[in-house]
């Protein structure tokens, strides 16, 4: 039962509380991570803990707010912390919630808190109630085992004992606009997989859904006033559920900022109004296609902007963030400058370039970009758009997300222009969240003057779903997207890249208890392509070691994606980043510190003994797989494809195998022996079914130590 006391009797508990907890250190120390994510400002580890057998009952210091109240009960669920019904044993003490006012995401309201958990209870202290929902995110985090009991790892098994450490915490975010874009164009994305996406980010403080919802294949919501638009998609979101997901993300402290791209990536919008087309091509539906189409609205017809009109006051009323976003991204004019109609309006228009006779296209899209902000700012939006928009005549009203490097986050800032990172966050690029972690909105030598930095509103980390469909697009942002969370929210001198992956296994199992199918998707696909009464070890083993190629390079690799590609490969089911294959470049990085360190001593040194058996067991799982995979492969035609991956890494575990015997001998390679090793390392890596084997370069590290 939660408790709302009244402000008279609320006042006593707290000032009892602050009185009697023990005090949690005289001095501050050196604070450890443990599995807090985002990293707070300040953490100061007490000695104490709360009894285990404790249960928490809130009372509430401030403003009457409902989502407040419900956010703490789930909380205290999850953590299975909620006071007995009257008349139970248990030891019940204090959750006192206080804050100011109720928070406006919207409005970049303080998000900053402090937490304090003793023997004596819990309390939480923030100027508005978002403070208090990332408080709630932090206290989530903070479980320990206690002897003979596993960390919590899920809100659904039966309740068992939590341990929560005395801790007193100070923490706010370094920046305000920490998003995720999730496409829900390409691939449409059903509202449960928006709702656990928006669980995951609340887990790890991110506040800003983008909400890519209109692209050349399809158009996702619906629309009253023009419902072509979403008739000829087939999947959309009902106004109604886009709502639901409004009210979702509110109750998490999150804003949702919708993205209807204009003039380009709007076949679909073409196929339901051609009256919309630049050029003679009519699209009967929406693109059945990856590649990029070139095609965009017609810039220069009054019936263009009337059209847009009526939608954006439609959608504008229906989102109620002040932000809209417009895309305004890859329109290279190739169809403005084929119609000769359009030509004569660039021309009359002065749109021309110094010859007087070639497009300037950006001219003409920042005219375009001008109308279309003329309208956002009559319904009381604020216009965001893709770093393309940006050129002279832009108002400084727009905001530029910068997508295509640091250049456009400078010159955004430099002209007077609020600007959003996205560039070095694509997770869809399957690079390592170590890779994301290394990329800052300001680093040390940004070349920008203080008032500049403060118009760096913060980044988002972007999810396009081309190979990424509703089953396994949570495989494809979690866990790495909360490095990029963790970028966004804590200092710029936070760099322990090895703890950050050690707390990524924490987080994990954090968002699989939320209801988050990074793990349980993949590993079910697996068994789908093993067959109901293969044993899916060994096939598991060889995707472990696998991940999709980078970048957009699966478009380019002899075989064919169409919207309606089924994602049911095994390149679908290995990891965007492996967990395997870094856990093994790590012991190398190991071993060669090891070695290092021994100098001229060719022994093998004391430390590196029990690396070396770890390591040999694992590398004589991989040469062994093979062997054990080729019957499954020869009879499935959807794993047919990969032999040549399971071969080579059978291979290359047998030359660091053997490289591995030379080094417990206290044997040097021969220089001969050593580049063959290396040259065959190099010939086996190639890709093969949109797959690459990710344990490669720490293999070749290995052979290749001297």
């Amino acid at each position: 039962m939660i408790c709302l006391l009244s402000l008279r009797r609320r006042l006593p508990a707290l000032v009892f509380l602050l009185l009697t907890a023990p005090a949690l250190l005289a001095q501050p120390t050196n604070p450890d991570t443990r599995n807090l994510l985002p990293v707070p400002t300040s953490v100061r580890w007490g000695a104490g803990s709360l009894n285990p057998k404790t249960r928490l009952r809130p009372q509430f210091l401030g403003p009457t707010d409902t989502s407040i109240v419900a956010a703490v009960g789930r909380t205290l669920q999850r953590l299975h912390l909620n006071a007995p019904a009257t008349g139970k044993l248990a030891t019940t003490l204090p959750l006192l919630v206080r804050y100011g006012k109720v928070g406006r995401p919207e409005q970049f309201d303080a998000e900053r808190y402090s937490l304090r958990v003793t023997p004596s209870g819990v309390s939480i202290d923030a100027p508005t109630s978002l403070g208090v929902l990332r408080a709630l995110a932090t206290l989530e985090q903070l479980p320990q085992a206690t002897s003979g009991h596993p960390l919590l790892p899920s809100p659904t098994v039966l309740p068992q004992v939590v341990m929560l450490p005395e801790v007193d915490i100070q923490d706010q975010p370094r920046f305000a606009w920490r998003g995720l874009l999730i496409d829900a164009a390409r691939h449409f994305m059903p509202v449960s997989v928006i709702k656990r996406n928006l669980d995951a980010m609340a887990a790890v403080k991110l506040n800003v859904l983008h909400w890519h919802l209109a692209d050349d294949q399809g158009f996702r919501v619906e629309s009253k006033t023009l419902p072509r638009l979403h008739e000829v998609s087939g999947q959309y979101y009902t106004q109604a559920q886009v709502r639901e997901v409004l009210r979702y993300a509110a109750a998490r402290g999150i804003r949702v900022v919708p993205e209807f791209d204009v003039p380009g990536h709007t076949i679909a919008w073409q196929a339901a109004y051609p009256q919309l087309a630049s050029g003679d091509t009519l699209y009967k539906t929406v693109y059945q296609s990856w590649r990029l189409a070139n095609v965009a609205l017609d810039p220069t017809k009054e019936t263009t902007y009337a059209l847009l009109d009526t939608l954006f006051k439609e959608m504008t009323a229906l989102f109620p963030d002040p932000y809209f976003h417009i895309g305004g991204d890859e329109n290279d004019g190739r169809q403005w400058r084929g119609n000769p109609r359009i030509m004569a309006f660039a021309k009359a228009n002065k749109m021309l370039k110094a010859d007087g006779k070639t497009l300037d296209k950006h001219a003409l899209q920042t005219y375009f970009n001008r109308r279309v902000l003329a309208m956002v700012t009559k319904y009381g939006k604020q216009m965001v758009g893709w770093d393309e928009i940006l050129g002279p005549g832009l108002p400084q009203d727009a905001v530029i997300q910068s997508w295509r490097g640091k250049k456009g986050l400078y010159d955004a800032a430099q002209a007077g222009n609020r600007v959003i990172l996205s560039n070095g966050y694509y997770l869809d690029l399957n690079y390592s969240a170590a890779a994301h972690y290394a990329t800052d909105p300001l680093p040390v030598d940004n070349p920008l003057t203080v008032a500049q930095q403060q118009l760096i509103l913060g980044g988002e980390a972007t999810m396009w779903s081309e190979f990424a469909d509703s089953v396994i697009v949570d495989s494809r942002i979690w866990p790495r997207a909360a490095a990029v969370a963790e970028r966004l929210w804590s200092a710029r001198d936070l760099a322990n890249v090895p703890d950050m992956y050690r707390r990524f296994g924490a987080v994990s199992r954090q968002l699989e208890g939320l209801g988050l199918q990074h793990r349980s998707a993949p590993e079910l696909l697996l068994r789908q392509l093993a067959g109901p009464t293969a044993d899916v070890g060994p096939l598991r083993t060889l995707a472990q070691v696998l991940e999709p190629v980078k970048e957009y390079k699966r478009h380019f690799q002899g075989f064919t994606y169409v919207p309606s590609t089924p994602l049911t490969r095994l390149v679908d089911a290995a990891p965007a980043e492996s967990d395997v294959a870094r856990a093994f470049g790590w012991q190398v990085d190991s071993m060669l510190t090891a070695y290092g360190a021994a100098g001229a001593n060719r022994t093998t040194p004391p430390a590196a003994r029990a690396l070396l058996l770890r390591m040999r067991r694992q590398l004589q799982t991989w040469q062994t797989n093979n062997s054990r995979l080729i019957p499954l492969l020869a009879t499935s035609p959807t794993l047919t494809e990969y032999a040549p991956l399971s071969a080579n890494l059978s291979t290359a575990a047998t030359l660091a195998l053997e490289r591995l015997a030379l080094l417990e001998r206290a044997e040097a390679p021969t220089a001969a022996g050593q580049a063959a090793a290396l040259k065959q390392l190099d010939a086996l890596n190639k890709p093969a079914g949109q797959t690459e084997l990710a344990v490669l370069p720490h293999l070749r590290r290995l052979v290749g130590l001297r």
